[in-house]
């Protein structure tokens, strides 16, 4: 993909670095991502971590490349809005996220490394020790939160991933980064593994089948306090922007400017 980032740069003079998912497809490579040697303020900056990234970001675009390409044409073609493509992904998943989700198990779907770092800080700033992940893929946004996990001085990241490969391939990244003990994936559907989580939750990360965001939130609202930061990878579903978009739900909500386009959204439960 072109060095702008995303597909969605080219189609929307507002999107600097979005794109459209199925579940996140993006170009990875950074720039400038591996720290200076002697300088690794923080686990994320050492050289173990950063290099796992690096890689993984990489292959994460390589291996992404045609469902890219398919995405690209779609956009280009006649009548191939980005709302209309969001809207009839949507739609598919209402009638079987499961069959959706299924067709793309060999796909990283990941973070791209500027989303990453943004996790991580948010993680930080939140001095998160327990933070649920909606969608944990192949990992790399499970190691960025991990890392602000260990950097905050312990506690746990609940992933939940519906397909087995990656489920294994996941915690064989985490095994590589050295953070495999700080890291609970739960494999099958967020909707039964989410419903048993003890205690306060700090931090939130959707990044599974959009049309879920709604679902899975309210599931584990009961675990959330006021504070508890809610990041929305591709928020398109209209009843999730509806919903943290009312005051009457005790949420504020915004979307965020990283990775334009894709329509990132901030929000915190207030009440």
């Amino acid at each position: 993909m072109a060095r702008s980032d995303n597909i969605l740069s080219t189609h929307r003079n507002d999107a600097k670095c979005g794109v459209l998912y199925p579940f996140d497809i993006h170009t990875s490579r950074p720039t400038g991502f591996l720290p200076a040697r002697g300088h690794a303020l923080t686990i994320l900056n050492s050289d173990r971590i950063a290099q796992l990234l690096d890689r993984l970001h990489r292959e994460a675009e390589t291996n992404d490349s045609a469902l890219i390409a398919d995405m690209t044409a779609r956009m280009s073609a006649p009548g191939g809005s980005v709302e209309d493509i969001a809207a009839q992904m949507i739609a598919d998943e209402r009638a079987d996220y499961r069959s959706v989700y299924s067709g793309h198990a060999g796909n990283f779907l990941a973070v791209t490394p500027a989303y990453g770092r943004f996790l991580y800080a948010m993680a930080r700033a939140a001095k998160a020790t327990r933070i649920v992940e909606f969608g944990t893929s192949m990992g790399i946004s499970t190691v960025y939160l991990a890392a602000a996990i260990r950097d905050n001085g312990g506690g746990i990241v609940i992933g939940s991933e519906l397909e087995a490969g990656k489920v294994a391939r996941a915690r064989e990244h985490l095994d590589a980064a050295g953070l495999a003990d700080l890291v609970d994936i739960r494999e099958g559907d967020a909707l039964e593994t989410l419903r048993d989580i003890d205690g306060e939750v700090d931090l939130v990360h959707l990044d599974g089948a959009w049309s879920l965001y709604l679902p899975v939130l309210k599931l584990i609202a009961p675990r959330l306090r006021p504070g508890t930061a809610i990041l929305a990878e591709n928020a398109f579903a209209a009843d999730y922007l509806d919903y943290v978009n009312d005051p009457a739900n005790g949420y504020i909500a915004q979307v965020l400017p990283i990775d334009e386009g894709r329509g990132n959204t901030f929000a915190v439960k207030v009440a």
